[in-house]
């Protein structure tokens, strides 16, 4: 079976974030995920990795005033210095905290900003974060997200996101593949991953509707675990979904399939 990394900003909340990291690990995770460490130093998160034997899996770059609704920069034109200034943070916390790789979240488009303008900065963005995350031996993700609950985020579909890294021409740009957000816009979720595998570095979950956890849906998950086994796929598959009742109480699901 796959490995699975708690995702901390969605599970366990029912703890304060920096006691999340023990909780993850009574439950029987070895990694966990995030969606920023940044209101921390990255001593307080690595103290607590290491007293649980946690592996840091994976956060996002900066993503802009997440407070007030901004879900990413990556595709903002007038945004391209502080997206840049959020790389080097990044990789300050990276280096610390044993992390590998990065998201980027691409951000939802913003008004009078065309679809080429939005594409032609998240290129740009892209291709400076690659590299920059290359040099400090950190592989870059980014992830398609669906629009119903994120409406006008502009990277929303496999192909779009493919076509999108062929334009970068970087080597370390691969595809976060979030099967929830995946089912929503496009569904044909076996084939895709099979037809991409190469290309994803990260998977994460959650099941449809509600994005709660797996066998609370539609999504038929022992299947996809299973057809990951046969693909081979070594990576992790990030949990991030909002536990129906409590945590502990959901992790049925992971019991049954490890």
């Amino acid at each position: 079976m796959p490995k699975f990394a708690a995702n901390l900003s969605m599970l366990f909340t029912e703890v304060d974030f920096l006691d999340r990291f023990e909780a993850a690990a009574k439950a029987g995770f070895q990694g966990v995920e995030y969606l920023f460490p940044y209101d921390f130093t990255a001593d307080e998160i690595k103290q607590r990795l290491d007293a649980n034997g946690l592996t840091q899996v994976l956060f996002n770059l900066p993503a802009g005033d997440w407070g007030a609704g901004e879900r990413g920069i990556a595709c903002h034109p007038d945004r391209v210095e502080e997206f840049r200034a959020g790389v080097d943070k990044a990789i300050e916390y990276a280096k610390v905290l044993g992390n590998t790789q990065v998201n980027c979240l691409a951000g939802i488009k913003p008004q009078g900003v065309s679809d080429d303008q939005a594409r032609q900065t998240l290129v740009e963005n892209l291709r400076f974060a690659a590299e920059k995350l290359e040099a400090a031996g950190i592989r870059l993700i980014a992830e398609p997200i669906n629009t119903r609950d994120i409406p006008g985020f502009f990277l929303n579909g496999t192909e779009q996101a493919l076509a999108i890294f062929d334009e970068v021409g970087s080597r370390n740009l691969e595809l976060q593949y979030d099967i929830y957000h995946m089912q929503i816009m496009e569904g044909d979720l076996a084939p895709t991953m099979e037809k991409h595998l190469a290309r994803i570095a990260h998977v994460q979950l959650a099941d449809n509707p509600g994005r709660h956890e797996p066998g609370t849906g539609e999504i038929n998950y022992p299947f996809l675990f299973a057809h990951l086994d046969r693909l081979g796929y070594d990576g992790w598959i990030g949990c991030e979904y909002k536990p129906k009742t409590t945590t502990v109480e959901g992790l049925g699901w992971l019991d049954s399939v490890r």
